[in-house]
């Protein structure tokens, strides 16, 4: 069958040609497009460079909003609702991964900041506007940790297990302990960081840890006072420290439940702690049979309490040196051999940890914790990196000589808190105490970035009488904004160029760095050179610097906000 052509009527075919003359002129000009474009080089396309996330050098830095005054990136109340309470892992680290969550603003100071109060004053005094959370005032009115009079804080020495004052309680502890030969302790549940701050006077460096919870800012204070600290709990993962530590580790009435999961608590305290070092518990259930009113708590259930712990504590070795008043101290052997033959005789046989499947006993960083004992190793066992100290302690010597001349006021008390951000074996903290600088350093022992050679030196910066922590720079500190007044970064943005951006580093520097606070950045020139870039879009202050080694590859960048 043929089909018959019907002639379209008269508009229809109208409207067909007014769309013939304007399809057929727009095809043959996208043709003609196409055919240059094909042989033409202006369209050739070429390949890009990835994309350079160091954005400062295309605009400035912004403050963030009033509300992220005491951010803490990886401490934010509101991540911590996504995690569960259990075992208190809502209150470790949560690092956010990426934008939006991810800090790309800079974090403002408090309406009416003021310079801190200078060492030592700052170990009694504070100013409200730098931290103004009176809800610990009235918390803990009854304990004297903290009054509010005037425009600021005052810090009695007060505390839950001495409300009478922090002096008498250490005066009574070292009649207890060989206070004198103890150089690092560690504080679990440190309120304010009273304790640390009265080990001072025996020459007693003390880490003090507690988590973000009820009582706002505590760890805040006491860095304000001066007081080595961090936000820390214990949980599901290690603390970020090697093992075999500190000479003492303390817990008042920290609420710690010491004996659940196993121990799991205890046994951590085990790792941390050096052979012969101490473990003191005051608060419950210490001295139960007087204090158990006080407490408001069942006699039977605390005496049960102190039985397991008792129990937990022969099954780690430890040995009971003294109970008296308040306080009791175990003490972790010098070796297991003896404790060993011991419990067998007994018939019973603590569990150690299998050196094949268990993790490295110094690996502290997201590591979760291990429900067994660690062997002490004999000497002989222990594989650790050779350090030539005369060397490095000479380098140093030289190093921070060079940063008296460009910081004056280094030697004379306006620094106090200071951060070593990749401290090797802590030479130039070493050095810093060599010279009676009045200052503590924060050692940072950088994990898992490429270049870090050293990265198992944590250890031996604990055995110079140091303290420091595990740390990846990708992620955020855990502490407040404007805790620290000078930070050293030697080396660390060479090491994590190729791992994470310039920029986040520099912005996390700006969140823990006072406002008249410094930075002494040390690195090949190539980098200081986009690091300036960067602080220059923060509308930092930096003056380029020769190294003063020998080595004309580094230089330094100083930024002094003073």
């Amino acid at each position: 069958m043929k089909m018959a052509w019907v002639p379209l009527p008269q508009s229809q075919n109208l409207n067909l040609r007014s769309i013939l003359l304007c399809v057929f002129p727009c095809s043959l000009f996208l043709y003609l497009i196409y055919s240059y474009a094909t042989s033409s080089s202006v369209f050739t396309i070429t390949p890009q460079p990835l994309l350079d996330l160091d954005y400062s050098r295309h605009t400035t830095f912004e403050f963030c909003a009033s509300n992220y005054t005491n951010y803490c990136p990886c401490h934010d109340p509101r991540r911590q609702k996504r995690f569960p309470k259990a075992r208190m892992f809502r209150k470790e680290r949560h690092c956010p991964q990426s934008p939006p969550d991810r800090l790309t603003c800079l974090i403002p100071r408090p309406v009416g900041y003021k310079t801190p109060f200078p060492w030592p004053q700052s170990k009694d005094s504070a100013w409200f506007t730098n931290v103004p959370f009176p809800k610990l005032v009235n918390y803990k009115k009854s304990q004297n940790w903290v009054r509010l009079e005037g425009d600021r804080f005052l810090f009695p020495g007060g505390g839950t297990s001495f409300p009478d004052g922090v002096n008498g309680y250490v005066h009574s502890l070292s009649r207890l302990l060989p206070l004198p030969h103890i150089r690092t302790a560690l504080d679990v549940g440190c309120g304010v960081a009273s304790f640390g701050a009265a080990l001072m006077d025996y020459g007693i460096l003390t880490m003090s840890i507690a988590p973000s919870d009820e009582h706002e800012g505590q760890v805040q204070f006491a860095l304000e006072r001066g007081l080595p600290a961090m936000l820390g709990v214990l949980s599901i993962h290690r603390l970020p420290f090697p093992s075999s530590s500190f000479d003492m580790a303390h817990c008042s009435r920290c609420l710690v439940p010491w004996t659940d999961n196993d121990g799991l608590y205890l046994r951590e305290m085990d790792r941390i702690l050096r052979p012969g070092g101490y473990w003191v518990l005051s608060g419950p259930p210490i001295n139960w049979r007087v204090n158990y009113n006080a407490w408001g708590r069942e006699a039977k259930e605390l005496e049960k309490e102190q039985s397991m712990l008792e129990e937990l504590a022969m099954e780690l070795c430890w040995e009971k040196v003294a109970e008296s008043d308040q306080f009791a101290v175990w003490q972790k052997p010098l070796n297991h051999m003896g404790c060993i033959h011991k419990l067998k005789t007994w018939g019973r046989h603590p569990k150690f940890c299998n050196s094949s499947s268990d993790p490295d006993p110094h690996a502290g960083w997201y590591t979760e914790m291990s429900a067994c004992i660690f062997a002490i190793p004999e000497e002989k066992d222990t594989h650790r990196p050779r350090v030539n100290f005369d060397e490095d302690n000479r380098r140093w010597r030289r190093r921070v000589s060079r940063y008296g001349e460009m910081l004056k006021s280094l030697c004379c008390g306006r620094y106090r808190n200071v951060m070593d951000m990749n401290a090797e074996f802590g030479g130039f903290a070493a050095t810093m105490a060599e010279m009676k600088y009045p200052v503590w350093v924060m050692n940072v022992v950088p994990v898992d970035a490429k270049g870090n050679i050293n990265n198992n030196s944590l250890p031996i910066i604990f055995e110079r009488g140091l303290i420091g922590t595990y740390m990846d720079w990708c992620e955020a500190f855990s502490t407040y904004p404007r805790t620290y007044d000078l930070i050293h970064a030697c080396g660390i943005f060479s090491m994590y160029k190729d791992k994470c951006d310039i920029s986040d580093i520099l912005i996390e520097m700006h969140r823990i760095v006072r406002p008249k606070g410094a930075l002494i950045i040390r690195d090949d020139r190539d980098v200081v050179m986009r690091v300036k870039e960067t602080t220059d879009a923060m509308r930092w202050n930096g003056t380029l610097l020769s190294s003063g080694d020998s080595d004309e590859k580094e230089m330094i960048l100083l930024v002094d906000n003073a």
